[in-house]
This record gives C-alpha cells, sequence and structure tokens, in this order.
C-alpha cells in the first residue's frame, strides 16, 4: 500500500470514530454519505471497535450497492431518524429524440454538474430513463440543473405516489458447476472464464450480502446475495441436486 492509500486509509478510519463517538456523546444520528466498496469493507473491519454504538447500512433501495452508515438506533436515542436518501427519476423529454443512455452516461452529467460522487449512491437504468439515490440535501439542486445528458434533453424529480423507485425483479436460472466455490459459480453464472472470475476477486469486484469478499475458494451459503461490480447481482439458492456423474446443480435468481 502506498503512503498516500494508508494515509487516506487512516483518515477514513478517524472519519468512522469521530461519526460513532459523537453520537455516543451527544446522543445524536450520525450517517456518512455513500461508501462504495472498498469504504464499506473498512467500516466493516472496524465493527468491533465501533460496537459501542449500534450502526445500519442502507442505500435506499433492495441490495443497493453503494450505502449509508448511520450511527445510532431508536432503542439508544429514544427515536427514530430515517436515512436522508432520496430517489429521483430521469426521463428525456422525447423518447422519441432520445439518445441510448448508460449508468456512465447518467453518472457523468451529474459529475459534470460538479456533484461530489458521495453524495450519489445507486443509479438504476431502464430503457427510458434511470432512477438515481442521493443525499436529500444535493436533491434540489439536481432536479434544477439536470436537463441534458448528451445529446437528450430530461426532467427530472422525486419520486413519490405517481412514479415510484424501482422493485427488483428476479429471474431464476439453473447452472451446473463442478463445485460450489465461488469463483466457479460466479465463472458460469456471468459466463465468464475461471481465470476471468478469479481475476474479480484480486480486482476487489465481488460482495458477498454487501460486504467485500476476497476468498474466491468459500462457499456461499443460501440466501446469500453476491455482487459482481460490472457483471450483475444474483441470489444464490444453493445445490438442488447431484448429477450421476458428480456434477452440482445450482439454482439462482438474477436482478434483471
Amino acid at each position: 500500500m502506498s503512503a498516500e492509500s494508508e494515509k487516506e486509509l487512516q483518515q477514513m478510519k478517524k472519519r468512522f470514530r469521530e461519526l460513532a463517538d459523537k453520537c455516543y456523546m451527544q446522543n445524536v444520528y450520525c450517517f456518512t454519505d455513500f461508501l462504495g466498496m472498498a469504504e464499506l469493507d473498512v467500516f466493516y473491519g472496524m465493527e468491533r471497535e465501533l460496537s459501542h454504538v449500534p450502526s445500519r447500512v442502507y442505500g435506499g433501495g433492495v441490495c443497493s450497492e453503494r450505502q449509508m452508515v448511520r450511527f445510532g438506533s431508536e432503542e439508544m436515542l429514544g427515536y427514530d431518524l430515517p436515512f436522508p436518501i432520496v430517489c429521483l427519476y430521469i426521463r428525456p423529454l422525447s423518447e422519441k429524440f432520445a439518445d441510448r443512455l448508460t449508468h456512465r452516461d447518467f453518472l457523468g452529467a451529474c459529475m459534470h454538474l460538479g456533484i461530489e460522487r458521495s453524495t450519489l449512491g445507486d443509479i438504476v437504468t431502464e430503457a427510458s430513463g434511470a432512477y438515481l439515490y442521493c443525499v436529500e440535501r444535493i436533491a434540489p439542486y439536481i432536479m434544477e440543473h439536470l436537463v441534458k445528458i448528451k445529446h437528450t434533453s430530461v426532467t427530472c424529480g422525486l419520486c413519490g405516489e405517481e412514479i415510484k423507485p424501482p422493485q427488483p425483479c428476479l429471474e431464476r436460472r439453473e447452472y451446473q458447476v463442478s463445485s460450489e466455490r465461488l469463483d466457479g459459480v460466479i465463472a458460469r453464472a456471468m459466463g465468464l472464464s475461471r481465470e476471468k472470475s478469479t481475476l474479480l476477486f484480486r480486482e476487489k469486484r465481488v460482495s458477498v450480502n454487501g460486504r467485500l469478499q476476497e476468498q474466491a475458494s468459500c462457499t456461499p451459503r443460501k440466501g446469500d446475495i453476491i455482487s459482481v461490480r460490472g457483471h450483475g447481482k444474483f441470489v444464490y439458492h444453493g445445490l438442488s441436486h447431484m448429477t450421476r456423474k458428480g456434477k452440482c446443480n445450482i439454482v439462482v435468481e438474477f436482478y434483471v
């Protein structure tokens, strides 16, 4: 690890300690901004050190990858305070003349407005637009200024009764693997070579139940939510049966 990376790591740990201590000493809820997979991994590694304060991780949607940490609980503080997260919908003003926009396009447009990445959560794209989770305080600015993405004029507003946040749709699939090793399961489910699957672990792109997973040889448990950044996410439902040749038939449900 470089000196700069080590410095950033220590600053991040210091920030977690400060928020936990502030919650404990002042009896108030404390929130981080949105954290990526690597940052969440640092937090999970400090859970024992920060155990004097209850905490919860949430990103606004079901199985969000980018999430906030909230220090404090109703049992501790005597009241509840929701996460300061809102969901915005982004739609082209005219679908007929709209570009085919990708996750990178939506994110790039937000960053072009000078918005910090830490204030933005997951971006869920669909054929006609996207849903954006963001910190509540930045939502009015996005709604006012996000008017164009590439060559497409867009409208942006708060999800509510008429337009609801996206709900996950699961698609059941069955695969045959030689064993239930996680790298083999990912390789088969994502249509990758075993070598490429193993590389994903070294690149820190695999998480299980929101926690970074670096052990390619581990065996997932039934109900685990496995996310591979850049490839997709699925729920592992385990072994359905063994074939006569000793192969494992497994069942997963993909988020589509």
